[in-house]
């Protein structure tokens, strides 16, 4: 068995008496580092058994490098979390092997009921779905019935069945645009830091679930304005789950997709990242010659300057792919009755993104395409 170092994580979670928060631990097991040998061998039979077992490999972009080169390599997809939901839904595979974090795998059984999916570690999570617990967050929905519920992708099953809407960080500024244009009241949840974005931006009457990401939360305002003086070429992107005084100093605000998309768009010789560095493999992928910069998550003195990566993410490796491959182990399974009643509201986001493209003049539709529906997605 492969050795695992432990961390241990601390997440915001709301109490309803107060609407503070208070502070749970919560740990990840981060895969050992294979030397150069095991790496070529894992890798070698990692394709052979995909092949073998005519599986589908999607994999997230703040996980390792190894496995986003995998998953394009063996015909599957590296994308934000909602379209390796889309991408597995409309593959004819009928095991689809999903490398993130385990909201992600249930959005792909709730768009693919049929299909098997399988994860390289169940327990590999996400501070938002942890802060956000189902029983908690029905109860709070039930002490405001006169709102439109909003969630964000970052949720689970059980959360999304309770929401009117789904929304993606690419596109939940539109939506809620739309709910308030229809004078909606909204009810949002759960990350604090992009509900509260949209809400400034919409002007809209949103009532807050006080969650945020570990990974986001943790970026400098201060920082990142000695950084910016230090690195005056750079532009900065900021993944609209960072705090307001992160946000504050972006030259672009997007979801993962529109931030790599706007580095390819991009003539800037260099980049300040402010989300999970995880995303750099296939930022430089992108754009070889680009200099990227990790944005700043502790001060001058921290020991770890900028440690911007999701210790959930981290537990995606190699050897527990292979694990997973060989064994079936690690299935990810919804209640039916859940799954259906959590799909209405995604269906509801995909068809308001669909009408959404199909409203864009067609002499528009290819240089904004990325922007526009591809973007969609969080973390």
């Amino acid at each position: 068995m492969q050795a695992t170092a432990t961390k241990v994580v601390e997440f915001e979670r709301p109490q309803m008496e107060t609407g503070g928060s208070c502070t749970a631990n919560a740990w990840a097991k981060v895969p050992a580092t294979p030397s150069p040998e095991e790496r070529a061998q894992l890798k070698a039979r990692i394709r052979q058994l995909l092949k073998e077992k005519q599986a589908v490999l999607v994999a997230h972009y703040y996980v390792d490098g190894d496995l986003q080169d995998l998953a394009e390599e063996t015909g599957g997809c590296v994308s934000d979390s909602l379209e390796m939901a889309r991408f597995g839904r409309d593959h004819a595979a009928q095991t689809l092997v999903v490398a993130g974090v385990r909201f992600m795998g249930e959005t792909a059984k709730i768009l693919s009921p049929e299909k098997r999916i399988l994860m390289p570690d169940l327990e590999a999570t996400c501070s938002l779905d942890l802060g956000c617990p189902a029983d908690e967050f029905a109860a709070f929905c039930d002490q405001h019935p006169d709102r439109t519920v909003v969630v964000y992708a970052n949720t689970s099953a059980a959360v999304k069945a309770r929401a009117d809407w789904m929304v993606t960080s690419g596109i939940g500024l539109e939506i809620v645009q739309h709910l308030h244009a229809q004078g909606k009241k909204i009810l949002w949840a759960p990350d604090k830091h992009l509900g509260s974005y949209i809400q400034k931006q919409t002007g809209a009457d949103m009532l807050l679930w006080q969650g945020s990401c570990l990974v986001h939360d943790e970026f400098k305002g201060v920082e990142l304005e000695l950084m910016r003086a230090e690195h005056p070429d750079a532009l900065v992107l900021v993944h609209p789950e960072s705090p307001e005084a992160v946000v504050a100093q972006a030259d672009v605000i997007g979801s993962t997709s529109q931030l790599i998309a706007a580095v390819q768009a991009s003539d800037a010789p260099a980049f300040i990242v402010a989300t999970d560095n995880g995303i750099l493999h296939k930022m430089r992928a992108a754009a070889p010659g680009k200099r990227f910069i990790d944005a700043p998550t502790a001060g001058n003195s921290a020991t770890c300057k900028s440690c911007a990566h999701c210790p959930w993410m981290a537990m995606n490796g190699l050897q527990n792919l292979l694990h997973v491959l060989e064994t079936g182990a690690n299935e990810i399974h919804v209640d039916p009755a859940v799954g259906k009643q959590a799909v209405v509201c995604i269906d509801r986001m995909l068809d308001f993104a669909a009408q959404r493209k199909a409203k864009v003049r067609p002499s528009a539709r290819l240089e904004d395409e990325q922007q526009l529906f591809a973007g969609i997605g969080p973390a």
